[in-house]
């Protein structure tokens, strides 16, 4: 699982001005590292357009994805923390931190699932990735909780 996640897929920023915003920061890691095609920022945008924000799991925590066709190249997490937070939709939850998925294939995606669902299950490691003072901080949590 550590392969699923490079330190320079993980940043913080100050905000965002809206959702559309939010997925262009948080999926342009993966862009530039190669990891996944420039369209799927645009995809992930056209599907929120059309079936709503689904990536939103919890109060600061949205979980960016779109399936595999939609423009992934290879496999990989990016991380992505707002200082201020943003909302998907008016009357939706606070989002500080984003989660790029680009899964390309079933199993690699359910492998990467079931990880993000131990981390982001637990409130305290959510508080404690929202607030960590650095990228390199945030990286270091989410790579001991995984290997729990």
């Amino acid at each position: 699982m550590k392969d699923m996640l490079k330190l320079e897929n993980v940043q913080i920023i100050d905000g965002v001005k809206d959702w559309v915003e939010a997925i262009h920061v948080g999926v342009q890691p993966l862009v530039d590292t190669g990891f996944v095609e420039p369209r799927y920022i645009d995809e992930i945008i056209k599907n929120t357009e059309k079936f709503g924000p689904y990536y939103v799991l919890c109060e600061n925590l949205a979980l960016l994805h779109a399936s595999a066709e939609q423009g992934v190249i290879k496999k990989q997490l990016a991380i992505t923390s707002l200082r201020n937070p943003v909302k998907f939709k008016p009357e939706g939850y606070d989002v500080r931190l984003l989660v790029t998925l680009a899964a390309s294939d079933p199993e690699s995606h359910l492998e990467a699932m079931q990880a993000i669902s131990n981390i982001f299950s637990d409130q305290k490691r959510i508080d404690a990735l929202v607030n960590a003072p650095t990228a390199e901080d945030i990286y270091e949590q989410f790579i001991s909780a995984v290997n729990e």
